[in-house]
């Protein structure tokens, strides 16, 4: 049975103006995406900068996620590393904590073959009873995970599930369907593709877009998943606009401007990201009315 199906928020890590997390803003923001019918917490994830997150703070969040989240939807830990055994223990702990299902990046920098790749994912899964979703994202990774490879793994090991598909190739995404039968959990992870990646198979999207938007991302895959497939293809391309914004500058850069937009605090980036260029704030913000979304002031 999948973890989820449907929307995932890949949620952001609210700061405060001294850099510290800021854990009232995640409650609130925890709030908010249930009450607007998001399918899954996505925590500590390249959206959520884990990257510059302590090991300390990064179980911080994933507890206090899993606390506050309380089970009225999965909470999926992200928990990669490129180094094995640092990824394993945050595998562990993210169990310990509570946590529903794992989101494990490739290792990044190292430029892993194909074969340490299959000993990296099984050494994390023997570790954990959890499921565990691969996340493919080979443009910040340097490192892609091949069909032939995710395949392997699926077969191989019972608690490897899914992926998070950030090649951004669809053509990749049939021959990993067609490998793995159709029965391997695939999620978008590019939120102006959703709609073509269902349509080959995908059960859901883990989304920066549900972070400013979570009602309408959740329903409009929900509408394609429910066979509503003509207003499905409408909402994504009324959308197409704000995730070009979104994108406009590296993840989480906008996404964090646009929260900030919107009035929910959720203060500045750790370094090396920097805040947005004021010129692409304001293609945001004009993306952001158009879209819908009233902004403050």
């Amino acid at each position: 049975m999948a973890i989820f199906k449907g929307a995932g928020v890949a949620l952001v890590t609210p700061m405060k103006d001294n850099l510290e997390v800021n854990y009232d803003k995640l409650a609130e923001l925890l709030e908010d995406q249930i009450k607007n019918g998001t399918d899954s917490i996505i925590i500590t994830g390249t959206t959520g900068e884990a990257s510059t997150l302590s090991v300390e703070e990064h179980l911080e969040v994933i507890r206090q996620t899993v606390s506050i989240v309380n089970k009225r939807i999965p909470v999926i830990a992200g928990t990669g590393s490129n180094c094995t055994k640092t990824a394993v223990e945050l595998s562990r702990q993210a169990q310990l904590a509570g946590a529903d299902g794992l989101l494990v990046v490739t290792p990044y920098y190292n430029k892993a073959t194909q074969k340490g790749l299959m000993n990296h994912y099984i050494q994390v899964a023997e570790q954990v009873d959890l499921p565990i979703i691969m996340y493919n994202i080979p443009g910040r990774t340097g490192c892609k995970i091949e069909a032939e490879t995710a395949a392997k793994l699926n077969r191989e090991v019972e608690n490897i599930v899914g992926m998070k598909d950030a090649v951004g190739d669809i053509s990749y995404t049939l021959k990993l369907m067609e490998q793995t039968h159709g029965e391997f959990d695939m999620y978008s992870g590019e939120d102006g593709q959703v709609i073509p990646f269902l349509a080959c198979g995908g059960i859901g999207v883990i989304s920066v877009l549900s972070n400013v938007a979570p009602k309408f991302t959740h329903e409009m895959v929900m509408n394609y998943l429910n066979g509503n497939q003509k207003e499905a293809l409408a909402m994504q391309l009324k959308a197409l606009p704000l995730v070009d914004a979104l994108f406009c500058e590296v993840n989480p850069i906008p996404v964090k401007a646009a929260m900030n937009l919107m009035g929910w605090n959720v203060g500045p980036l750790r370094a090396p990201l920097s805040e947005m260029e004021p010129e692409n704030v304001k293609k945001l913000s004009k993306a952001m009315q158009e879209f819908g979304i009233s902004l403050p002031g």
